[in-house]
């Protein structure tokens, strides 16, 4: 059976039907590779629960954090806030084989490659805003409205002075990295947030795009090989091609999202491609 390149993302392990879901997970291949951009769980035991039974049944795993795995949760042990927790979250995986942002970048070869599997750890600093707005009237808005990311409470940048601090110095960091890479290697983002602004524009509450990404990175879909975009966040899975690119969002998201849709919640296959896909506009 030919191998796939698969992704799931917000796996959610803390809701119990969320983690029967992920129990359930296995591999059609032994071949198959995973990938998985971010917000499996708040707690680290949930995360290293989920990554350690997943490394063991697929040939490679790949993660990106989302923001739920940045938090300090009050139900945490781990008291570890910013950095310190993202390095925490680094060497979790590392024990069991699981590929992170600072790892080199792995390639696949199977159908469809090769190609690099790049996960990506970028916050986002409050650029997905609509009109002219400032980030404060923004943000001045979103509180108004009641929309606000838990991230303003639980996620804490430390020893960055802001998120969007933080964000600037990963942007930087990311972008030496994905420099070294041929130039003629087509390349996988695998990132939690979109890449690029355009799939925030379907959300309920648009003031939530404040927490959903930046628009400086959609200029890497330009300077690089760009093959596809992986990622979460949103809760929308779903497939949009914006200037011949695939973005994939794989979100199983929280069960009262997925129960009540019409097929059970599943693994995405971003590789090899089906002819739906490529020719999704």
């Amino acid at each position: 059976m030919t191998a796939k390149l698969l992704a799931i993302s917000d796996l959610h392990v803390h809701y119990e039907d969320n983690r029967r879901v992920v129990e359930a997970l296995r591999p059609e291949s032994d071949g198959d590779w995973l990938l998985i951009p971010g917000d499996v769980g708040e707690m680290v035991s949930d995360v290293e629960w989920a990554l350690k039974l997943l490394s063991e049944r697929f040939a490679t795993v790949v993660w990106a954090p989302g923001n739920h795995e940045l938090w300090t949760h009050p139900r945490d042990p781990v008291r570890l806030r910013g950095e310190e927790r993202y390095r925490l979250l680094v060497e979790t995986c590392r024990r069991y084989g699981v590929v992170t942002p600072e790892d080199p970048y792995p390639i696949w070869r199977g159908d469809g490659g090769p190609v690099a599997i790049a996960p990506l750890f970028v916050l986002y600093d409050y650029t997905f805003r609509t009109g002219h707005l400032t980030k404060e009237a923004a943000l001045e808005a979103a509180y108004e409205s009641g929309v606000v990311c838990t991230d303003e409470f639980l996620l804490h940048p430390d020893p960055y002075p802001s998120r969007e601090a933080w964000c600037r110095a990963r942007l930087k960091i990311t972008e030496a990295r994905l420099a070294e890479l041929p130039g003629d290697l087509p390349i996988i983002l695998v990132n939690h947030f979109p890449l690029i602004r355009e799939p925030t524009e379907i959300l309920t509450y648009p003031e939530f795009a404040l927490w959903c990404g930046t628009d400086a990175t959609a200029a890497w879909l330009r300077r690089h090989r760009v093959a596809a975009t992986v990622y979460g966040h949103l809760h929308i899975p779903r497939l949009i091609v914006q200037d011949g690119v695939p973005h994939h969002e794989v979100s199983l998201g929280y069960p009262k999202e997925w129960q009540p849709r019409p097929t059970a919640p599943g693994l995405t296959t971003i590789l090899p491609q089906s002819a739906t896909a490529a020719d999704t506009d």
